[in-house]
């Protein structure tokens, strides 16, 4: 059995203390692929330095709603400039967040569309990240079609925005939050969803899943995520990490061994 977590952050100075340590951990701990997710210039080219460390890490480049600048076009057309190699598997993470910033919505869109202007460019998928902007990320894909398509990142549990986002082929990742025992609607979201389009995800070093709920996050707890999805599709963990494998490989564009 294998995990391939979609999403995580060992760019992130949580990890400055022991990260050689804790990747070397989880390749150990079945957890033999992961994506590490740049939201900024500066966390992508570490992404990049990751990947280029380790033979099945992938890296993931972009801008994320919370580091918007007034200046978007010289930022994307920066982040062009890194984009020249093949660990990169997406752009993102990408999006719009409405949660801590609603005064800059318009500046928001703006990176977004241009953002998916250069995944198209450079036909890679995107890696989406939303917050109380359900409604406004459809409208821009809807506006705005991605070529190959793309991952919502530790996807919000909101009915409509995952019916939307299945609508659009995108695939639905799940993180912690669907452990949570406070999550009421978990359930009835990971149902909604077929398993060709689930994928598994940690977020790292943030959102750790119950039972590590509070605790710095890390790869390992990924099999907790594929533990609860396994529950309610009423497969088995074998089953589910294999089916999220694959899916991940596949929207990555990244071959199997």
């Amino acid at each position: 059995m294998e995990f391939f977590d979609t999403h995580s952050h060992y760019n992130d100075e949580k990890f400055d203390g022991d990260r050689k340590k804790i990747i070397e951990e989880t390749f150990k701990e079945q957890v033999t692929k992961f994506v590490c997710a740049g939201y900024n210039i500066k966390s992508s080219k570490q992404a990049i330095e990751l990947s280029e460390e380790y033979e099945n890490i992938y890296a993931v480049c972009g801008i994320s709603p919370n580091d918007v600048t007034q200046n978007v076009t010289e930022d994307v057309e920066e982040l062009e400039k890194i984009l020249d190699n093949k660990k990169i598997s997406a752009i993102g993470e990408i999006g719009l967040d409405y949660y801590w910033e609603k005064g800059n919505k318009e500046l928001q869109k703006e990176l977004f569309i241009k953002q998916i202007e250069l995944a198209n460019k450079l036909e890679l998928p995107i890696q989406i990240h939303t917050r109380d902007a359900a409604i406004d990320t459809i409208d821009i894909l809807k506006s705005n079609p991605v070529k190959k398509k793309g991952i919502f990142h530790c996807c919000p549990l909101n009915k409509e925005l995952v019916k939307e986002a299945l609508k659009l082929d995108f695939y639905i990742s799940f993180a912690g939050p669907i452990t949570f025992k406070n999550c009421k609607n978990a359930d009835e979201i990971i149902k909604m969803v077929p398993l060709e389009r689930i994928l598994i995800e940690t977020d790292s070093p943030y959102l750790s899943p119950e039972p590590n709920r509070g605790k710095r996050n890390d790869s390992r707890n990924v099999r907790y995520i594929a533990e609860k999805v396994a529950k309610v599709k009423g497969k088995t963990i074998q089953e589910i990490a294999k089916i999220t494998y694959q899916n991940a490989e596949q929207i990555f564009n990244i071959g199997g061994e």
